[in-house]
C-alpha cells in the first residue's frame, strides 16, 4: 500500500515539473445533440473543434440538470448545484479561481445565468451576456466585455464579433 502511495506521489510530483503548464479549454453548448459534432461520429464537420479532442480529453458523459444554470455551476465548481451554493456560489470555488491562482489565464464567453458576472468569480476576462436568454442580432441592456456593458459606439450588427475578438 506504502509503494502504490510513494508512487502516486511521484507521479503528481512529476507533473509540478513540466516546462510548461498545458492549455485548459472547456467548451459547453446548450442542447446540442449528441452526434452534432464530427469528433463524436456525427455529420457535421468540426474540423477545428475535432483536431482540439483528438489532441485533448472529452466528456462521454456528463449528466445535464435540465437547467443551464445548474449544468454550468456544477461544470464550473465539480460539485452538484445546491451543494455550490446554487446560482449563488457561496460555498464553492470555481475552476476559474484555482486556475488563476496556478498563473493561468481565465477568460469565459457565452451567457451566464449566476448572480454578480464570471469576473467576480476567477475570470479575467468575459464578454457575453448576464440574463439567460436574449436577441443575439441586437444584444441587451446585460452584454458585458468584462465588467463594463458592451460599446454602445459598436454598431449591433457587429456587436457579437468585434468587441469580442479585439
Amino acid at each position: 500500500m506504502k509503494s502504490i502511495h510513494l508512487l502516486l506521489f511521484l507521479v503528481l510530483v512529476s507533473f509540478g515539473f513540466t516546462a510548461e503548464k498545458p492549455n485548459v479549454v472547456v467548451i459547453m453548448v446548450d442542447d446540442p445533440g449528441y452526434s452534432d459534432l464530427g469528433c463524436y461520429g456525427g455529420e457535421i464537420e468540426t474540423h477545428n473543434l475535432d483536431a482540439l479532442a483528438a489532441d485533448g480529453l472529452r466528456f462521454s458523459q456528463f449528466y445535464n440538470t435540465a437547467q443551464y444554470h445548474s449544468s454550468r455551476v456544477s461544470l464550473l465548481t465539480g460539485q452538484y448545484c445546491l451543494a455550490a451554493g446554487d446560482v449563488t456560489l457561496s460555498h464553492a470555488v470555481t475552476s476559474a479561481e484555482v486556475l488563476g491562482d496556478a498563473g493561468y489565464f481565465t477568460a469565459m464567453t457565452g451567457k451566464w445565468h449566476v448572480v454578480r458576472e464570471p469576473t467576480d468569480f476567477g475570470f479575467q476576462r468575459y464578454f457575453g451576456h448576464l440574463s439567460g436568454a436574449c436577441n443575439f442580432f441586437k444584444g441587451d441592456e446585460t452584454f458585458r466585455l468584462s465588467k463594463s456593458p458592451a460599446p454602445d459606439s459598436t454598431p449591433r450588427s457587429r456587436m457579437l464579433t468585434s468587441p469580442a475578438i479585439s
